[in-house]
């Protein structure tokens, strides 16, 4: 006899996670409410009320389901929890944003909420120069935490609670590399020590440069969390010149993978740069900078420095998945412009804070391709793609196709329903692409750099949240879900 779905499937297991982290994020609004209680202008009632029903809710759903807490996760429930954990989180840390100075609609507090959380970094608020402390550092507070944050304290907690942290670990697109430390734990710990420190760096480096030390610790963590929420509506234009250096270093350094500074820590100093795909992305990053610079200082007769400095932050920003802008790049030409938008759906490297497609899975296809044509070549020979020296399994392949294929279509998908709530090709394109590879601005005179999306009818600003949502899960993680295999078992 077939088991029921009730005894296949027991939700209590991630209902006990989901709702610890919940609690966590309640948790970590009492920070925002200590800075706004220190400006003393009245916003921090906000954060008490969102800070006692975040906490109160999160904890009593940990309770309700501290029962059928069991050794490890199965499969379902594991899709399941990494889903939950970037649907329930930004429902609650939408609630500062609805009850402080700005008054969202839900829509756009939620909107707002996953924007940060999956360190997208596309706003739908105007006047962030006005803006309470709070509300800014909590902007900041998610994108940091969403960045690798939430992971890390899954990976550090769920072994205590008899949960397999791997599982989260493995679902989240991390990959150990062939377990480099013995346990996930000592991995989790080790990434949130390197996380911080270059967080801490980052902002020590702001203030020597001119930042105060408020916008130095926000925009570090915007920063390090490839996310590129920032405290003013210019976003990086509010500086400039030497800074936008700095930044577009801490910006390269996010987009590392974090498990190759575990290996550099522990002794392996040459782990970063035999990784293919840091390498990859360091030769890709340069091209594009070279180009993109030498069309703004030749074609377009502006001073080498200011173009090398605008095309180095704005390129690295876009790639890495950051979003900061120092510039309108929309007023630079339409080579540049499809440029920056090609460029966005490439990505940082696996195992980092950077989202979209990520340079491995570009590389893969190259070597794919290659090995194809090889074989066209000579049709006697035996040929087989390599990546790292290594031969690479035909399962490896069908994902990373799958992916491109998912990708693609989603993106096509997305842009046609964004089109059909009424928003130009640009603006419908743009989007869908700037919220499945979590860029932040897209492009057009409503949602570039220098506009935001608060204009969106609220249809539209739904769909770019699911959007941010699966672009975040890398596609399958949401898809398996709505399958109906997935549902039997």
């Amino acid at each position: 006899m077939r088991p029921s779905l009730t005894l296949m499937l027991d939700l209590r297991p991630v209902g006990y996670v989901i709702g610890l982290l919940v609690m966590m994020l309640g948790v970590a609004m009492l920070l925002p409410l200590l800075v706004d209680l220190a400006e003393a202008r009245g916003h921090w009632p906000a954060f008490l009320q969102s800070a006692l029903i975040t906490g109160l809710s999160g904890g009593l759903v940990a309770l309700a389901c501290s029962n059928g807490v069991k050794e490890g996760l199965n499969i379902q429930q594991t899709f399941l929890l990494t889903t939950g954990v970037w649907l329930a989180l930004p429902v609650f840390g939408a609630l500062p944003f609805m009850f402080g100075m700005t008054e969202l609609r839900f829509v756009d507090a939620f909107f707002e909420a996953m924007s940060g959380l999956t360190t997208t970094g596309s706003t739908v608020i105007s006047g962030l120069d006005d803006l309470p402390k709070g509300l800014l550092l909590w902007r900041g507070l998610m994108q940091w935490l969403g960045g690798v944050g939430i992971i890390v304290v899954a990976m550090v907690f769920l072994p205590e609670l008899r949960v397999g942290g791997m599982q989260i670990f493995r679902a989240e697109g991390f990959d150990t590399m062939g377990k480099i430390l013995p346990r996930a734990t000592a991995i989790a710990s080790q990434i949130s020590y390197i996380y911080v420190g270059i967080t801490l760096i980052c902002a020590v480096c702001y203030m020597l440069l001119g930042m105060n030390p408020f916008d130095a610790s926000v925009h570090s963590m915007t920063t390090v969390a490839t996310g590129g929420f920032a405290n003013y509506d210019a976003s990086f234009g509010a500086f400039s010149g030497s800074i936008e250096y700095a930044t577009s270093l801490f910006m390269v350094l996010a987009a590392l993978p974090f498990v190759r500074y575990v290996q550099l820590l522990n002794g392996n100093r040459l782990a970063i740069w035999r990784d293919a795909q840091v390498r990859g992305f360091l030769i890709t990053i340069a091209g594009l900078v070279i180009l993109c610079a030498g069309v703004l200082a030749l074609g377009q007769d502006r001073a080498f420095e200011p173009a090398f400095r605008s095309a180095l932050f704005n390129i690295i920003s876009i790639v890495s998945g950051t979003g900061y802008a120092s510039a309108d790049y929309m007023l630079w030409g339409s080579f540049l412009v499809a440029l920056f938008f090609f460029a966005g759906l490439i990505g940082g490297c696996a195992g980092s804070t950077a989202c979209s497609i990520k340079i491995f899975r570009y590389q893969l296809l190259l070597a794919s391709i290659r090995t194809q044509i090889k074989r066209i070549h000579s049709p006697n020979g035996v040929f087989f793609p390599r990546y790292e020296g290594r031969t690479v399994g035909e399962d490896v392949l069908s994902s990373v196709m799958s992916f491109f294929v998912f990708f693609v279509v989603t993106l096509g998908l997305l842009a046609v329903a964004l089109s059909m709530t009424g928003l130009d090709m640009v603006t419908a394109l743009s989007g869908a692409a700037s919220a499945l590879a979590n860029i932040g601005p897209g492009l057009g005179p409503e949602i570039g750099p220098a506009g935001n999306f608060g204009g969106l009818n609220d249809t539209a600003k739904w769909l770019l949240a699911i959007g941010m949502l699966v672009g975040r899960l890398e596609l399958m993680a949401v898809y398996a879900i709505l399958t109906i295999g997935f549902w039997r078992g």
